[in-house]
Order: structure tokens, then C-alpha cells, then sequence
């Protein structure tokens, strides 16, 4: 697979590599790891607790090493391009601030979720307390190894350093507590990691039911990568709230103030000296989102997709996302205001269009219907009404 992979990616820098300057490896592949090859929750749907997520994630981390050597080895020199990864990590608080125990369980967490991908890419290898806490419960379990899979000298090698800058998707964040498991239960990538996920019931809860609007876990996280991975160029691929109402929703002032919370937490953390040069609201449009399919809706833009041209709706959030992208931030408490005021008047306009909209659904219908039906079916009789004429001239 690593090598299929190259092949692939060296296609498409052939191919697109004079237009496209940033590269993305992998999205998201602790999702891919953890939901698909321990929880089976995603595709490809395996449950092999304990041992297919990490040998999943250990082939994701050396197949983007081979693509980054191919790019910095055939084409840097001639497109001038930048490969990447981007990886997705809540940020984890520890209940007790005073207790080590939770201190040492909360960076556990963060250690399990973002060091996983990223310490092997930075530094070379798996991070120490993952090495020492999976094999260790290995052992427990009577295995002669750890289910962590190893990395050789001239692998952790040519790993390191394999990142032109790092992709960041940001959600949420939990409260950690430290928790033993037994070894007994047997092997899950959960249990390795000895620690409870907590949250704050205060904590708004607007979108899905793992996402809580936390801002400040975001700063905490940014310098965190500062510190542990010796400030990387960061870029935030993605952040963002969906939402938890079936029905039409286009005045979301509760994504407007996640991203408000969100984004002055990262300017927080570009004054606090960490390099984000960039950032990507999560998303521009309703779209396909894992297996909840189109269930979740986290489009800036409403995408009805009953409707065979798939008309798109801008939320309020279009309006207020756009003020901030003007100002590249927030020039001062007023001029906010103004924006969350005007971003709420656009989207009553907008469902005042949509209220009008069943003339021209059911104009549709009849259009893509009704008009095809009626036809099918007068070529049908007349094709009855031939035949009967037919047979009776004979």
C-alpha cells in the first residue's frame, strides 16, 4: 500500500503539481486509524481492538514519509511546493490542576491523539509514555511484544522531518482524570491510554454530540505544538461547529459565536509567538460527513439537497465569516457588534426566499416528474394503439 500510495501521489504532483503548492499526505488519520480499524465505526469497518489502529497509523506515517521524499527528491526544485499532513486532536485539561496524576493523564490524551502522528514526523518516533504504556499492558496481556509497532533506526530516520508544515484540525476539548484499567479487559487502544474524557455540562453543545464549544482549549493546544514540536509552520485546515437541528437553520448565531470564541483564541496564540500563518472555517458547504452522511450539517452555506440542482442558502454565518476575513480579525467591539447584527438581517432575508420556495418546488416537480411521466406514457399507449391497429389490418 505505501508504495501504491506514492505512485499515486506522484501522479498527481506530475499532473497538478505547476497550479497546487500545498499538499496534504493524509486528512484526519487518527479517524481513519481509531474508527476503522479499532471501533470499526468507519470504513473499512474492521474491529481489531488493540492491534489494527496502530498498525493502520504506523503504515499512514511511513507511506507520508515516502510521498515527502518523492516530492523533495523529484519535484521541489521545479514546482517549489510545500507537503504536509494535517492531523485532528482535541485538547485535553486536566480536572484537578493540582493533582499530577490528571497533569500527567491530560498530556497522555493529547500524546495519544496529535504525539501519535506527529512525534514520529518531528522528532522520529512514537512518544515515549505511548511506547511505555501500550507495552507494558502488552506484557500484561501475555503478549511477547508490543502492539505498538516498532520503528528501525534508518525508519525513524527517514521519518523525521517529513513536513514542510502541519496541517491542524481543532474541535473540542475534553477534561482528562487518570483512570487504571485492568489489562484483563484486553487489548483496546482506549484502555492503553489509563484515562477518563470528561466535560463540562456549562460547555455549549451546539453540533454534534461529541462537540462542545470550548475557545480556550484551542490556544492551549497551538502552544503546546509550539513547544513539543519547536514551532512548525501550522496551518488550521479545519475548525468549525455543525448543527444539531434537522430542520432549516440559516440565523446560526451559535456557529457565529463558536467561530468569534475560536478564532480570537488563535490570535491569542499567534501573540503568544506560535506560527500560524493560515486558517480554514470548517466548512463552506453542507457535504458528506463520514458515515452520518448528510445528517450533520456544518456548511457556512445550506445545501438542499432533495432539490435536483442543489440550490445553496447562505447562513448568517457567511456574512460575519466574511467581516472577519476583511478585517483579518477583530478591529473592535463595535464594529463585531454591527456584523452580527447585519449577518442576522441576511439570513431573515433569506428565509423570507426559502418561505416562498414551495411554488417553486412543486414547479420542479412537475418539471422533473410529472412532464417525463405524461410522456412515457403517451409513447406507451400509442405504441398499444399500433399494435391493436396492426393486428386488425392483418
Amino acid at each position: 500500500m505505501i508504495s501504491y500510495f506514492n505512485d499515486y501521489a506522484n501522479l498527481c504532483f506530475e499532473k497538478f503539481g505547476d497550479r497546487v503548492k500545498y499538499w496534504i499526505t493524509f486528512n484526519n488519520p487518527w479517524a481513519v486509524a481509531e474508527e476503522g480499524y479499532e471501533t470499526g465505526e468507519h470504513a473499512p469497518g474492521l474491529k481489531l481492538s488493540g492491534i489494527g489502529a496502530y498498525k493502520a497509523a504506523h503504515h499512514i506515517i511511513k507511506t507520508h514519509a515516502k510521498v515527502w521524499h518523492s516530492y523533495n527528491k523529484t519535484w521541489r526544485n521545479k514546482q517549489q511546493g510545500m507537503v504536509g499532513i494535517s492531523l485532528t486532536s482535541a485538547w485535553g485539561e486536566p480536572v484537578d490542576l493540582t493533582s499530577q496524576k490528571d497533569i500527567e493523564a491530560a498530556e497522555r490524551y493529547v500524546q495519544f491523539y496529535l504525539g501519535w502522528f506527529a512525534n514520529p514526523i518531528y522528532s522520529g518516533d512514537y512518544p515515549e509514555v505511548m511506547k511505555n504504556y501500550v507495552g507494558r499492558k502488552s506484557a500484561q496481556q501475555g503478549l511477547g511484544m508490543s502492539r505498538l509497532p516498532t520503528f528501525s533506526v534508518q525508519e525513524k530516520s527517514y521519518i523525521k522531518g517529513t513536513s514542510d508544515f502541519l496541517g491542524l484540525s481543532h474541535f473540542t476539548t475534553r477534561y482528562i482524570i487518570q483512570k487504571n484499567y485492568s489489562a484483563l479487559k484486553g487489548p483496546s487502544y482506549h484502555t492503553d491510554r489509563d484515562l477518563v474524557e470528561l466535560v463540562d455540562p456549562k460547555w455549549p453543545d451546539p453540533g454534534s454530540k461529541w462537540l462542545y464549544s470550548v475557545p480556550w482549549g484551542f490556544r492551549r493546544l497551538l502552544n503546546f505544538i509550539k513547544t513539543q514540536y519547536g514551532n512548525p509552520l501550522i496551518y488550521v485546515t479545519e475548525n468549525g461547529v455543525s448543527e444539531k437541528l434537522q430542520c432549516i437553520q440559516l440565523c446560526d448565531e451559535w456557529r457565529i459565536e463558536y467561530l468569534k470564541g475560536y478564532i480570537n483564541e488563535m490570535l491569542k496564540a499567534i501573540n503568544d509567538g506560535v506560527n500560524v500563518k493560515g486558517y480554514t472555517v470548517w466548512s463552506l458547504l453542507d457535504k458528506f460527513e463520514w458515515n452520518k452522511g448528510y445528517s450533520e450539517r456544518f456548511g457556512l452555506y445550506h445545501v438542499d439537497f432533495k432539490k435536483g440542482n442543489k440550490p445553496r442558502y447562505p447562513k448568517a454565518s457567511v456574512h460575519y465569516y466574511k467581516m472577519i476575513i476583511c478585517a483579518n480579525g477583530f478591529p473592535n467591539p463595535r464594529e463585531v457588534k454591527s456584523w452580527h447584527q447585519k449577518a442576522i438581517e441576511t439570513c431573515s432575508i433569506t428565509n423570507q426566499l426559502l418561505a416562498a420556495d414551495p411554488l417553486t418546488t412543486h414547479m420542479e416537480m412537475v418539471t422533473e416528474i410529472v412532464v417525463p411521466t405524461v410522456f412515457t406514457l403517451c409513447i406507451l399507449i400509442s405504441a398499444i394503439l399500433l399494435m391493436f391497429l396492426l393486428r386488425k389490418h392483418n
